[in-house]
């Protein structure tokens, strides 16, 4: 927004003085609610109060010499018409020194040049036209500007028609940040498809769109106009190939969001504005913007961007399938380790042997060997291919047939390490304390294996990316350390029924109940394959 630069016309130097552009910027700023903000110090940046694309007005007139408060009090504003989203026109009526009363009007350049049809010459009016859809396809956003050296603003915006004379059009880009094409390159793998709402003219918003990757080869856009005539069944029909709605209303805005879905489409509504306030209500996920949004916008959505970046949005949907799937993580551990302790007492029953845990050590288990995991596994870092899955269905069960066969396949490979020690030992006649001791060791352990077996679905446990989880690794260092003293502090012996084991017996526990582990790997293997 800095106010310093200068003007050519066909490649010279043009004077900041001429007359044509000296109309244009006077109108510009005129016909203008922004404010320019010089910075308060030399190491800060300009900065302005009001709509961006209003200030880049401002600052075009600033570097044409003209200074807001002189001209202001030269031509002071006596009336206005605002801006209207259904005319994409505002005008102010101001009181000059030169003329008794002007009126001057911007907006976009099909809305400008309907009210010059008549008064300007058809061959300036077809020129702007052309300049005005040349200028869009750059992907610049376009405005005219026009006056009308008349009193009149009681008859609205309608009362203008034939009356006005184009001064002439103004084109302006905000560059597209780099991580928002990134952001929506991560969008298309994760398999979501962006869609550009914009109040742009369509081939502005198709060429932003072509730039950043939302609009793919096919693809097109669609003006509010174009959209008022399509039917329910037709804008359905025609939704998969739309990349960009340019120039409409707040209701068109609701109506794309519902046609979404009936199409069956999990929708994310951006904006800002108020008359963006019923699509981000109707939406599924409503995120306002938490810099520019207004109140409205920000009480109808349902997350609010503190950042006003798109690209916090894709992070927070990649956050939310971590979330989603340690969520699940959990559930497979918590069944899995469940289920096994179940089927061992039942087994054991139904064998004629005595119990293979006491109560209280089947509680150990569930409390501490479990607590000290589960609460860690909540707090798992990405997998790394979160933004490379297929999203997860609307009515996605938490459990699912295949994390159900996880559960089985886990518990009972660790039922078969757990009871299958227990029944050799009990023929070899291990004494009762000391079988249930390497039963509940044997089974602790397969918990531990376990807790590795369920941080990814595909990925192998045995990757060095198992110890990336601090606090996970910090759990577990906590029951074994726990798993320790239950065995060999005498007060706990005492309370849990459990008797000192030979540490060579130790490794042969481990490596039994690692049985679920390469169960598990060999499920994987065959999963990644």
């Amino acid at each position: 927004y800095t106010p310093q630069g200068g003007f050519t016309e066909g490649g010279q130097a043009l004077a900041a003085d001429d007359t044509a552009l000296q109309a244009l910027t006077t109108a510009a700023l005129l016909c203008n609610d922004a404010r320019l903000q010089a910075p308060a110090d030399p190491a800060s940046a300009w900065t302005v109060l009001g709509d961006p694309t209003e200030g880049a007005l401002v600052v075009l007139a600033a570097k044409a010499g003209l200074q807001a408060d002189v001209l202001a009090a030269q031509a002071p504003r006596e009336a206005e018409l605002p801006f209207d989203a259904d005319h994409q026109l505002m005008a102010t009526r101001h009181r000059l020194p030169q003329a008794p009363q002007r009126v001057y009007v911007k907006g976009s350049p099909e809305a400008v040049l309907r009210l010059c049809t008549g008064h300007t010459d058809a061959a300036t009016l077809a020129a702007a036209r052309q300049a005005a859809e040349h200028h869009a396809t750059q992907a610049l956003r376009v405005l005219a500007l026009a006056q009308v050296d008349d009193d009149t603003l009681d008859g609205g915006f309608d009362a203008l028609a034939g009356r006005a004379r184009l001064l002439g059009l103004v084109g302006q880009i905000d560059p597209p940040r780099d991580e928002v094409r990134v952001a929506v390159a991560a969008c298309r793998a994760a398999g979501l498809r962006p869609v550009m709402v914009t109040g742009d003219h369509k081939l502005t918003g198709l060429a932003i769109a072509r730039a950043l990757g939302i609009a793919q080869a096919g693809d097109r856009a669609v003006d509010g106009a174009e959209l008022e005539h399509m039917g329910e069944p037709d804008l359905r029909e025609a939704l998969p190939s739309i990349a960009v709605f340019s120039r409409v209303q707040p209701a068109q805005k609701l109506r794309i969001v519902q046609a979404l879905q009936a199409r069956g489409d999990v929708v994310a509504m951006t904006g800002d504005g108020v008359n963006d306030a019923p699509a981000l209500a109707q939406a599924d996920v409503g995120v306002a913007m938490g810099i520019t949004g207004t109140e409205v916008a920000k009480s109808a959505a349902k997350i609010v961007i503190t950042d006003d970046n798109f690209a916090s949005i894709v992070a927070a949907v990649e956050q939310g399938r971590v979330v989603y799937g340690n969520l699940k993580k959990v559930i497979l551990y918590l069944f899995a380790t469940s289920i096994d302790e179940v089927l061992i007492l039942l087994l054991a029953l139904l064998a004629g042997y005595p119990l293979p845990l006491a109560a209280v050590q089947i509680l150990w288990i569930n409390i501490v060997t479990e607590g000290t995991l589960t609460v860690n596994l909540v707090m798992d870092p990405p997998d790394g291919d979160e933004m490379r899955r297929a999203p997860t269905p609307r009515d996605d069960p938490l459990i699912d047939r295949t994390l159900l066969a996880r559960v089985l396949l886990m518990a009972s490979a660790a039922v078969v390490a757990t009871f299958g020690w227990f029944a050799w030992r009990q023929g070899q006649g291990v004494p009762l304390d000391q079988l249930r001791t390497e039963t509940f060791t044997v089974l602790a352990m397969c918990q531990w294996f376990n807790l590795l077996n369920c941080r990814s679905a595909t990925t192998s446990a045995l990757r060095l990316r198992s110890v990336a989880n601090r606090w996970l690794a910090a759990g577990l260092a906590a029951s074994v350390v726990l798993q320790g003293l239950v065995l060999y502090a005498p007060p706990l012996n005492a309370m849990f029924h459990t008797v000192p084991l030979a540490p060579a017996t130790l490794p042969l526990l481990l490596a039994v109940a690692s049985l679920v582990l390469w169960v598990e790997e060999l499920r994987k293997l065959f999963a990644r394959r």
